[in-house]
């Protein structure tokens, strides 16, 4: 029997697990899949949970069902890749494996800043998302949010919050000369006027120093806030930076052409978690779990699997509330309602799928 374990139901597992299915399961297969949720939820909709504007369910894909599909439920406290074999908290019998996809997603990056694990909030995983909006939305009239970081997650997290609940005060700590610096300079303009019509503080130049409750410090200032969310930044899972194996720059397992860790080919990383020439997104992990299913499906079919194809990213998109949004659509700038529309579309196929 072979054993397949792929820890973690996020878009490159899924999209994985659904193209070993799509290649039929060899009858000498069986396959684990690890998580902490019984199932699979669309992070790139977290920061609509946050600010309450969506309900767990509309977030949510049951995982497939399969016969010769299993399912694990919890936390994972170690990754052996020397024995083989992956131990949770609260289970005295560790999961082992013959071939293993590690695609535990990312966390938030503090980046040393003393506080700021434990004061502020977080939109990196669905339960976090839950906290952070039971914070925001269980506050009274006239309240501060402070966002810490500008980037995309930060912006639909500000803009969300501030349509959800136009009585609170919402300010959005900016470290550079303008927000979204790996967009176009047109959609940069284009959300900072949005910010200042919906009367949304920028705070420019900023450079968070230290958190306590109820106040951060920015650049010496001490700045009081009722709820501050962190955005500003993300690094691969702590059980990904802790195994023995290569990384880059950025802590993410340096990984060969066909997405295996040099040395050991029985593991592939998937997403946040594998090195890559592209920015992270759950587009790109999608569409590198296709390819790893692909490959998958050949070994356990004891083909030789072929050489993936270079990935090719159709554009990022963002919102601004439910009717306005932004994107790098074909390496095109596009704001407004249309690419807002296409974000929609994005969440309605993945559903699908």
């Amino acid at each position: 029997m072979k054993r397949v374990v792929l820890i973690g139901g996020g878009y490159g597992g899924m999209n994985a697990l659904h193209q070993i299915i799509e290649n039929d399961i060899p009858s000498d297969v069986q396959i684990t899949v690890i998580d902490r949720n019984p199932y699979h939820s669309l992070k790139t909709e977290f920061y609509a949970i946050a600010a309450g504007t969506k309900s767990d369910k509309e977030v949510r894909i049951d995982f497939p069902i399969h016969e010769q599909i299993y399912y694990v439920f919890g936390e994972v406290v170690e990754i052996n890749t020397e024995e083989q074999k992956i131990l949770l908290r609260d289970n005295e019998v560790p999961v082992t494996y013959d071939f293993l996809l590690i695609g535990l997603g990312c966390e938030d990056n503090y980046h040393g800043i003393q506080g700021a694990a434990e004061y502020t909030e977080s939109v990196q995983s669905i339960a976090k998302a839950r906290q952070a909006g039971l914070r925001i939305n269980s506050l009274p009239a006239y309240s501060q949010v402070s966002v810490v970081g500008a980037g995309l997650s930060g912006i639909e997290v500000a803009s969300e919050v501030r349509e959800s609940r136009p009585d609170l005060n919402i300010r959005l700590l900016d470290r550079g000369s303008s927000v979204l610096s790996a967009f176009d300079k047109k959609i940069q303009s284009y959300v900072e006027e949005w910010f200042r019509e919906h009367e949304v503080q920028i705070l420019h130049h900023s450079n968070v120093e230290l958190v306590a409750d109820g106040i951060f410090y920015n650049n010496g200032e001490g700045i009081l806030s009722d709820v501050i969310i962190w955005t500003a930044g993300v690094r691969p899972h702590r059980l990904v930076r802790s195994l023995p194996f290569e990384k880059d720059r950025h802590d993410k397992i340096i990984v060969n052409e066909y997405y295996q860790v040099p040395g050991n080919p029985t593991v592939f990383a998937v997403g946040d978690c594998a090195t890559s020439e592209h920015s992270p997104s759950a587009q790109l992990a999608g569409q590198q779990g296709e390819q790893i299913g692909q490959i998958l499906a050949d070994i356990l079919q004891g083909k030789q699997p072929k050489k993936p194809k270079d990935i090719k990213l159709k554009g990022q998109l963002g919102s601004l509330g439910k009717s306005d949004g932004f994107g790098n659509m074909y390496s095109q700038p596009m704001t407004g309602l249309l690419p807002r529309l296409a974000k929609s579309g994005v969440l309605w196929l993945n559903k699908r799928h």
